[in-house]
């Protein structure tokens, strides 16, 4: 490699080299490693990372550092060298004879193959006081780390992402505009070449074509389609594991999440990889774009198998499987990506009694005496519901959650919370409870404005959504956030706030509610990530509520209306869980949804032969359609006052068996729809 000084003042090359010069940033860990190793610290290191991070640029300034300390440079570049022992060997021989010499091997993942007749062969023969730097995508072979013998003379440096400041300031080397910086820095992050690239493209929303070459640049070429598929599945999912895989993939799962594994972008956590934040983002712009019924689909099959992961986790688990669920309907929420894994420095586990004194002074701290007097009641009272968050680093307990569920009014509870208070009269006045029904009340006390606040924010919504998701008969649930606070996580999951604002002593709250019955958690799942802050549980596609009395004489008005679809469409039952369901399952109309669910109640009844009397008083009544009921009871050859008994408890039969379904997903006992 040439340097500035080797060139004429008029030289392109010159222009070039300095350019890269005024655009190289930040590394100041990795070059401080390199002095230290230019003076005996290690004799090799070894530098990986995914492409585009900037290896090359930052071998280009060892070349400069190695030239200024007066030491012999060898710069091979493995993209243009043949990968075999004799010709590695003839390029890097003067490490062989000059103690002083520096070799450095860039795109080494071209001669990955060399890597055991390097360390075994090659390295071995290489005088004492050179140096050796490789650059590759891959982390080193774990026979590395398992050799003693290396364990002083290697140093592996694995090469991140730029933090914000260093990417602000590659941004400012390029002229980028102040207006445009966000966006680029939201797209980018601090990947190096995507924020050049990006930079170079004004800063404007990444086109298609800037997509397509980090895609070359930073994932290259696939093996093949399955593989391909794997990649769009890692891309799409929080984190991606081999079952997951296994359902959209069912064949070919084992071998290609090995093959995932081993990608240089691919990190791994506790729950499974999940790819660089850049690589997420272009490849699933990419796969939108090229196919979107594809991308569609994909997203189906991945979001039935994670929402089932949520209904059967067990506790522990559930605000993992809730983070995976949602990250899916995150929308163009790039940050909510970049964030996803940044709440391992917090654990969730159920309170201790000994974490209550630091529960009560929290909140004495954030918002009183009395806000602390009613933590304290609460902690005493119903201590199952909460949850403690602690560092996982010290055990710390830094933030408390509890998620009340009330079946009922309770005078105790309300005169000790004017937050539980409020939730239990907007729940009376908007849509009464049901009976066996409850409203679930979530209360937070947390840190604000200090390190942490958002990712523990991030628990808790995951803890309350896994409630919500979980729990059966809940009618109403509520979010208790401090006044004015940020709110935009709870409008997007589509949760409004309420007119309704309780004081608690000096601390005022607002109140967020969402009716369950109006929008079921499918129906919340599909809408989420929508940038409108919605109505209080309502909006479009609002379900409806209706008490006892209400459902039963809408089952009588359907069922005198059994043979006019006209008039079916405008029952009120076209709106319930119930029948909306049915529709969508199987790909119909509400009216002729809620027709068919009548036929096949009254049909039920034939089985039961404690009920066969009904079912035929409702058949003859309502199926076989006679112009009378006087004609119905003469086809049966039943007197009018028996056959109109038989009709009357058939009716009530049908509406109760249909309350049951529309409660509880299911229907009665005894009989099935």
């Amino acid at each position: 490699m040439r340097l500035a000084s080797d060139y004429e003042p008029e030289q392109l090359g010159r222009q070039v080299h300095l350019a890269r010069e005024q655009a190289f940033v930040g590394r100041g860990a990795e070059l401080a490693a390199f002095h230290a190793a230019l003076h005996g610290s290690h004799s090799v290191l070894y530098l990986h990372g995914p492409g585009g991070i900037g290896k090359s640029a930052l071998l280009r300034r060892f070349v400069q550092d190695a030239a200024a300390a007066n030491r012999p440079v060898v710069h091979i570049d493995g993209r243009g060298l043949v990968a075999s022992p004799e010709a590695f060997e003839a390029e890097a021989a003067p490490v062989l004879r000059d103690p002083r010499a520096v070799l450095l091997v860039d795109a080494f993942e071209q001669l990955q193959e060399l890597e055991e007749w390097l360390r075994e062969e090659f390295l071995s023969r290489v005088r004492m006081g050179a140096l050796v730097v490789l650059a590759g995508r891959h982390a080193p072979d774990v026979r590395w780390h398992a050799d003693p013998g290396w364990a002083r003379a290697l140093r592996v440096m694995p090469l991140r992402d730029l933090p914000p400041a260093e990417a602000r300031a590659l941004l400012d080397s390029c002229g980028v505009p102040e207006e445009s910086r966000e966006r680029v820095l939201t797209f980018a992050g601090g990947h190096p070449l995507a924020l050049l690239l990006t930079a170079a493209s004004g800063g404007a929303e990444p086109e298609h074509e800037l997509v397509t070459a980090l895609l070359d640049q930073l994932v290259g070429e696939v093996p093949s389609a399955a593989h391909r598929q794997a990649l769009e599945v890692s891309a799409h999912a929080y984190v991606t594991t081999e079952d997951l895989l296994r359902v959209v993939l069912p064949h070919d799962a084992e071998e290609l999440f090995r093959w995932l594994r081993r990608l240089p972008f691919m990190e791994s956590g506790a729950s499974g990889l999940y790819p660089h934040a850049l690589v997420r983002e272009i490849l699933e712009a990419d796969f939108r774009w090229r196919d979107r019924q594809g991308h569609a689909a994909m997203h189906e099959r991945v979001r039935a198998h994670l929402a089932g992961k949520v209904r059967t986790a067990a506790d522990p688990d559930v605000p993992g499987a809730v983070a995976a669920l949602l990250h899916l309907h995150r929308g163009d929420q790039p940050a909510s990506v970049r964030d996803a894994h940044s709440t391992a420095e917090f654990r969730e586990e159920p309170l201790n009694p000994a974490d209550v004194e630091a529960l009560v002074e929290m909140a004495a701290e954030m918002e009183g005496e009395e806000a602390a007097g009613c933590a304290a009641f609460w902690a005493g009272r119903r201590p199952e519901a909460f949850r403690v968050y602690r560092r996982a680093a010290t055990g710390e307990p830094v933030a408390w959650f509890a998620w009340l569920r009330l079946p009922g009014p309770d005078q105790e509870e309300l005169a000790a919370d004017p937050v539980v208070a409020a939730a239990w009269a907007h729940a009376r006045a908007t849509a009464p409870l049901r009976a066996g029904e409850h409203l679930a009340v979530a209360r937070m006390w947390l840190p604000r404005g200090r390190p942490g606040g958002r990712a523990l924010t991030a628990m808790m919504r995951w803890r309350a959504v896994g409630e919500c998701l979980r729990s059966e008969q809940m009618a109403w649930s509520y979010w208790a956030l401090p006044e004015h606070e940020a709110h935009e996580h709870l409008w997007r999951c589509g949760i409004g706030r309420i007119d309704v604002r309780p004081r608690v002593g000096d601390a005022a709250y607002d109140l967020f509610a969402h009716d369950w019955r109006a929008v079921p958690p499918q129906a919340w799942l599909e809408r989420f990530g929508r940038t409108t802050a919605p109505e209080a549980g309502g909006g479009a596609g609002r379900l409806a509520v209706l008490s006892r009395a209400e459902f039963g004489e809408a089952v009588r008005q359907a069922l005198r209306h059994f043979s006019r679809p006209g008039a079916l469409a405008a029952s009120p039952l076209t709106r319930t869980r119930l029948v909306t369901e049915r529709a969508g399952r199987a790909g119909r109309d509400p009216a002729t949804a809620l027709h068919d669910l009548l036929r096949e109640a009254i049909d039920a009844l034939r089985d039961d032969p404690r009920s066969v009397k009904l079912h035929r008083a409702l058949a003859v009544t309502y199926v076989s359609g006679p112009p009378t009921q006087q004609l119905a009871a003469t086809r049966l050859g039943l007197p009018f006052t028996t056959y109109r008994r038989h009709l009357t408890a058939g009716v009530e039969r049908i509406g109760s068996d249909l309350w049951h379904a529309e409660l509880y997903g299911v229907a009665g006992p005894r009989h099935r729809l």
